[in-house]
Order: structure tokens, then C-alpha cells, then sequence
């Protein structure tokens, strides 16, 4: 009888292991699966995208010698054709510059202008080190009440929501030029799950407030009205 009671308490606290492990995993899973649908009508290709003042284009790694990665040429070049294609007016190149020796921002500033594109017409974040800090960022930093969002497929789920959350108004457009590895498509793919949790946690619980200064508007003449629309969009 000692035995049964013993096999049958092993048995459930087994079961209770089993859910445990299920929630969290859904747990995990959960805002990832919230941002793709949520986002499922703000994604377009380039062929098809809509026109806007800003195109935001998130950083994306630097080589050895400072240039930018295949991911984030992609990222500039599709924001180029926008600007070529008159689909916006200027370009907020937002990355990672902790350091004097890694300038995201500049290395897209300069291939953007290699391909054509003004200087004038080229703003850089210097302090977008996450795509919370970005979005965060365009709108108490840069006046950004709308934008278009460069990245590639698998992070813009979780960039339209992030942002949407923070009070722009987004589209994203697919900055996916060729086919990349599948290895790192798929660790890329698999990131997105714990990234978009943490994003949630920021949003809802911790609200975090990036590196931040003095107002820099894009569009000066939007530049009076940005204190009421960052009280109104960031809360």
C-alpha cells in the first residue's frame, strides 16, 4: 500500500512537471504568435509598398573592417528604392554606436549615399541599440508619428508591434533581397521567440525608457506638437 501511494505521488507530481514545462513553453511562444497575426496586415513587399514621410531602417551588424553585413545592405538598399521610388521623404538610419570603433548609423549613412541618396535626406540614431530603443526613440527623439519599417521578414512582426505599442503608426516592408542561409535563417526565426517576449515584458511590465535628450525633430515644422503626441502615443 506504501508503494502505491508512493508510485502514484511520483506519478502526479510527474504530470504537474509536464504542465509546468507546456505553460511555459506557450508562455514563450505566446507573444511571438500575438505580434505575426496582429501584424499580418501591415506587411508588404517592396513591389507593393505604400508611400510615407520616414522610412525607419533598424541596424543589423558591421564586419571586421566597419561595413555593413549582408542583412543590413539589404535593409538600406530596399529604403534607397523607396526614396528613389518617391514612396518617402527621408531616411532614419537607426543602430548600435557604443563604441568609437562600431557606427551602424554611419556605415548605413555611407552606403546609402553610394547608392544615391542625399545626405540632407539621411537622419541617423546613433543610440538604437534595440528595436525597442528605435521606435522608442523616432517618436521622443525624432517626432516620428508614421513611418515605414525596413527589416527583413522574420523581425518585422515584432518592430510593427513595438512600435505600434509605443504609438507610431507603421508598415513594414520587406527588406528579404536574396536567400540566406538556412542556418542562419532558422536562428534568426527561433530569436524572434524569446526577443518577442522580452519586447512584451518592456512594453507591459518593466517600460524601460532608452538613452534620450533633446528633441530633434525631423520635419521642424512638426517639431511644436511633439510633446502632446509622445504624451499621447508613450504611457
Amino acid at each position: 500500500m506504501v508503494e502505491f501511494i508512493v508510485i502514484v505521488k511520483k506519478h502526479r507530481t510527474r504530470k504537474i512537471i509536464l504542465f509546468g514545462l507546456i505553460f511555459l513553453i506557450a508562455l514563450c511562444f505566446l507573444p511571438a504568435i500575438i505580434a505575426y497575426f496582429s501584424s499580418a496586415g501591415k506587411r508588404f513587399p517592396l513591389g507593393i509598398a505604400p508611400e510615407g514621410k520616414t522610412a525607419i531602417v533598424f541596424g543589423a551588424g558591421l564586419y571586421r573592417d566597419g561595413s555593413p553585413s549582408a542583412v543590413l545592405r539589404d535593409r538600406v538598399q530596399t529604403a534607397v528604392e523607396l526614396y528613389k521610388a518617391n514612396k518617402v521623404e527621408k531616411l532614419l538610419m537607426s543602430g548600435d554606436n557604443s563604441t568609437l570603433s562600431y557606427n551602424e548609423p554611419g556605415a548605413m549613412q555611407k552606403y546609402a549615399m553610394q547608392l544615391g541618396v542625399p545626405e540632407g535626406d539621411i537622419v541617423l540614431d546613433y543610440a538604437g541599440r534595440r528595436t525597442y530603443d528605435t521606435c522608442y526613440r523616432a517618436l521622443t527623439i525624432f517626432g516620428v508619428k508614421e513611418a515605414l519599417l525596413v527589416t527583413q521578414d522574420y523581425h518585422l512582426p515584432r518592430a510593427l508591434y513595438i512600435c505600434d505599442a509605443l504609438g507610431l503608426k507603421t508598415i513594414g516592408i520587406s527588406a528579404d533581397r536574396r536567400t540566406y542561409r538556412l542556418g542562419s535563417y532558422i536562428y534568426w526565426r527561433l530569436r524572434e521567440i524569446p526577443a518577442t517576449l522580452t519586447a512584451f515584458i518592456d512594453l507591459y511590465i518593466r517600460k524601460p525608457e532608452p538613452i534620450l535628450g533633446e528633441p530633434e525633430p525631423i520635419y521642424p515644422r512638426d517639431g511644436d506638437n511633439m510633446e502632446q503626441d509622445i504624451e499621447e502615443g508613450i504611457s
